[in-house]
């Protein structure tokens, strides 16, 4: 069930943005605990975290479909709390050995290094992928999108 505050967030917005969607995109929150996916909301609502990665085998694992350019999102906390508006500017399919420190510092996470980066998403996609015989690998496609905040919660 969504959080009564994604509603209250996107009908904000759509005040600010009459040619928004009328009805709320979907609301997710990054990671996979709630210490991660808090900091990383806190993040966004600064405007240090401009992107965000994931495996390409997860979305065919879980039948999601690809973030499309000019698609919004509701980004929560681990509760479910909105906390931000976002806007897909760029989705790229890109190996995990191909991502560079320019995608990293996007990211906004850790000390905002590739080495950091790196470590950090392989620890992330080994638990995801747990049980599955999936490897953490160069050779892994991790789909890589790149957003605008567009509008944070009031505290």
């Amino acid at each position: 069930m969504t959080h009564a505050s994604v509603t209250e967030l996107w009908n904000r917005f759509r005040d600010h943005h009459k040619s928004a969607p009328v009805d709320a995109p979907e609301a997710y929150y990054f990671c996979d605990n709630k210490a991660d996916a808090d900091a990383c909301a806190q993040l966004v609502v600064e405007g240090r975290k401009q992107a965000t990665a994931g495996a390409f085998v997860d979305l065919e694992f879980y039948g999601e479909e690809l973030a499309q350019v000019g698609q919004y999102f509701v980004i929560t906390d681990f509760e479910g709390v909105a906390k931000a508006v976002i806007q897909i500017t760029s989705v790229k399919m890109v190996r995990f050995g191909d991502i560079d420190e320019d995608f990293a510092r996007a990211e906004g996470e850790g000390d905002l290094t590739l080495d950091w980066w790196r470590t950090a998403h392989r620890a992330f996609f080994e638990r995801s992928f747990d049980g599955r015989g999936i490897p953490v690998d160069d050779e892994l496609m991790v789909v890589c999108e790149r957003f605008e905040t567009l509008m944070v919660a009031e505290a």
